[in-house]
């Protein structure tokens, strides 16, 4: 008799998708409820957290807010502000050797505990931040940054970087689920970074269909990393210190900010006026912007993850850095936590429809913060809400002519018509409801 090949076994290709059917939170489905309090007043609480490191068996302390490593928001002069208030700048990877040397000898040389490097998982980073740590032997934490901590070779370069500089705290990521956090920490990282896709001017969701609510993956993620003796930081998210205090509550050791630290005085990017008012850009580090700038244009393989947004300028980031912390002492206040190390054990979300009350708006605001304008500059005038509900989106054409097409004139465009490298397209329409004003 003829012979027959046997059917095919039944596998991952004829399986279906799974669709897990649980509730995911984010920050806007929950508030704290509050809880009996004996602490008299916010000033009685201690921000101050010390952890003792599972891989680099190096101690920490001070208070875990952290400027993200994008180079319009993880820059030197940040990083001298926020090293006062003991909080941390993940310095972006696009500074030199040699300027890393001068700020290092100048005014960082008292404050490298409150700074992380940051560092890619290429060959030419990994390099850099060998000669790096070299030259400047006082940085004691490393920040391997990339869109997708799920591939191997992000595990492995994880691994290598641990063999060889086994005494450095390294904050890892970005992950999302419990599993890649415990395989992150048994390679050899310390901080895991949770979060994909939600920040402000980021558009992998949009683009890729992939990521996980805030607040579920903080739980989920810090639930393993603790088990373990390894911690999470928060990135992305936050709009408000309230999230910033949700993340906390979530078991969050670390919150890293980016949107909500935009447009200050002490941040990268270029100042453009709009009828007499001042914006600073502010772009994700997977946009076309940030790609121009750093790799030449976007790979023809790839699309843009992320997105060009004009934010108010807000002058120096000290008052808004003291505002997050005053938050989150009073959030403390509220469920009865002396410290922060308590918020976790003292907190309990409760799910909801609404979080504030929309009936008067920024621009009904009598007492708008006084902020002095940059030099040879007015305040910007726009309030939040109108630039909002604006949504300009101007093409590269229009930049190139100035106000013959609209009300903004970019310092971009003159640059380009010297010859020099030019901003490239201004989006400035959707997700602007993800910054703070």
């Amino acid at each position: 008799p003829r012979r027959t090949r046997p059917p095919a076994s039944p596998g991952p290709l004829t399986a279906m998708p799974f669709v897990d059917t649980e509730v995911k939170l984010d920050f806007k489905d929950v508030l704290i409820r509050p809880k009996r309090s004996f602490i008299a007043s916010r000033s009685q609480v201690s921000l101050d957290r010390t952890f003792t490191f599972p891989n680099s068996k190096q101690e920490w302390t001070g208070v875990p807010l952290i400027a993200a490593n994008m180079d319009t928001i993880g820059t030197f002069q940040v990083a001298e502000v926020l090293a006062k208030k003991k909080c941390i700048t993940a310095i972006h990877k696009h500074y030199t050797i040699d300027e890393w040397k001068e700020w290092a000898a100048g005014k960082g040389h008292d404050i490298l505990q409150y700074v992380a490097v940051s560092t890619g998982i290429l060959q030419k980073d990994i390099d850099k931040l060998a000669e790096l740590l070299k030259q400047v032997p006082g940085v004691k934490m490393i920040c391997i940054d990339v869109a997708n901590g799920y591939s191997e070779a992000f595990v492995q370069c994880i691994r290598d970087v641990r063999k060889r500089w086994p005494d450095v705290t390294i904050m890892a990521g970005n992950v999302v689920t419990k599993e890649m956090t415990e395989e992150l920490i048994f390679s050899g990282a310390d901080i895991i970074k949770v979060g994909i896709g939600p920040g402000s001017v980021c558009t992998t969701r949009k683009q890729t269909g992939v990521g996980y609510p805030q607040l579920s993956a903080v739980l989920e993620c810090a639930d393993a990393a603790h088990g373990l003796g390894g911690r999470i930081v928060s990135d992305g998210g936050c709009t408000c210190p309230g999230d910033i205090c949700k993340a906390f509550g979530g078991g969050a050791d670390f919150v890293m900010l980016g949107g909500m630290l935009a447009g200050h005085d002490e941040c990268g990017g270029e100042i453009v006026e709009e009828n007499g008012s001042f914006f600073k850009i502010f772009y994700g580090m997977s946009s076309d912007t940030a790609m121009k700038k750093h790799a030449g244009g976007v790979a023809e393989y790839r699309s843009s993850e992320g997105k060009t947004v004009k934010v108010p300028y807000r002058g120096p980031i000290d008052e808004t850095i003291r505002d997050c912390l005053g938050g989150v002492r009073s959030a403390c206040t509220y469920v009865g936590a002396a410290d922060l190390k308590e918020m976790e054990r003292r907190t309990t979300f409760i799910r909801v429809t609404q979080q504030l009350n929309p009936v008067f708006t920024e621009s009904t605001k009598v007492n708008p913060t006084n902020i002095t304008p940059p030099p040879d500059a007015k305040r910007a005038k726009l309030s939040w809400s109108r630039w909002k509900a604006a949504r300009y989106h101007f093409s590269e054409a229009s930049a190139r002519v100035g106000a013959a097409h609209g009300p903004v004139v970019y310092s971009s465009a003159v640059s380009e018509m010297r010859g020099e490298e030019p901003l490239g397209e201004l989006q400035c329409s959707g997700g602007a409801e993800s910054l703070g004003p």
